[in-house]
């Protein structure tokens, strides 16, 4: 089900992507901006991306979910930013829980197949990951 209609040069450069900007708000106002690998789905406006408990994005979002996410295309000339608000998973505790199914999602949608799951599976439960989506309400940009 599509929830928003986006220009379709816009969401395909989204959509081809994988890497991209984070751009969320520190305590103080300002931006805090972090690369990420990322998948987006552009039927759903769905961005997610692979992230830790522990990180200042995730503190940030806690405290104030607007993101930002900005995309260049493959010629480096055009842009894409996707707005919207964020949402955390809870975080994986045990290699079969649905946070740690969401995070395979995650992976094989930028990577395709692990090596080994349950190696993956276990350091998804290790590291605190969770899930950070951004339900895009807006894109805009510029693309050649």
């Amino acid at each position: 089900m599509t929830t928003q209609r986006f220009d379709p040069s816009l969401s395909d450069v989204m959509a081809g992507q994988h890497l991209g900007v984070l751009a969320t708000i520190k305590r103080d106002g300002r931006p805090q901006l972090s690369v990420l690998s990322y998948t987006f789905d552009p039927d759903t406006a769905l961005l997610r991306v692979s992230t830790i408990e522990s990180l200042a994005k995730v503190a940030n979002l806690r405290r104030d979910p607007r993101a930002s996410f900005q995309v260049t295309n493959e010629k480096a000339w055009g842009y894409v930013v996707a707005e919207g608000e964020a949402e955390l998973s809870a975080v994986s505790e045990s290699p079969d829980d649905a946070t740690v199914e969401e995070l395979v999602e995650v992976y094989r949608a930028i990577q395709g197949e692990h090596p080994d799951w349950e190696d993956y599976r276990a350091v998804m439960v290790k590291d605190r990951r969770l899930v950070l989506r951004v339900r895009v309400d807006r894109l805009y940009g510029a693309v050649a």
